[in-house]
């Protein structure tokens, strides 16, 4: 396993046990998750090495994806946080309106 390839496994495995073992609040969560997108980074970065032409538009695509993920995140934080009062993850009822 080449250096590079054990950072991004690592930072991924990582993000998911961060996500998994300290769900209290919405942002950290979060956090967790856009830790995660750094597989694809490296997956796309990697295609880019290979000059594999078909993967070509691929960083820009994960890009757009990544600020819209993002967005959509914060809007949803900022929602919580209005309607519920903070961010923590156990005060939300999924089946409350």
């Amino acid at each position: 396993m080449t250096p590079p390839h054990f950072a991004f496994s690592a930072t991924f495995i990582l993000a998911l046990t961060g996500l998994v073992f300290t769900r209290t609040h919405l942002l950290s969560a979060l956090l967790c998750l856009e830790g995660m997108m750094s597989l694809f980074v490296a997956l796309s970065l990697w295609a880019l090495q290979l000059d594999i032409t078909s993967f070509l538009a691929s960083p820009l695509l994960l890009l757009a994806f990544s600020a819209c993920e993002a967005s959509t995140g914060l809007a949803l934080l900022a929602a919580t946080a209005r309607t519920h009062g903070s961010d923590r993850l156990q005060s939300l009822n999924l089946l409350q309106c």
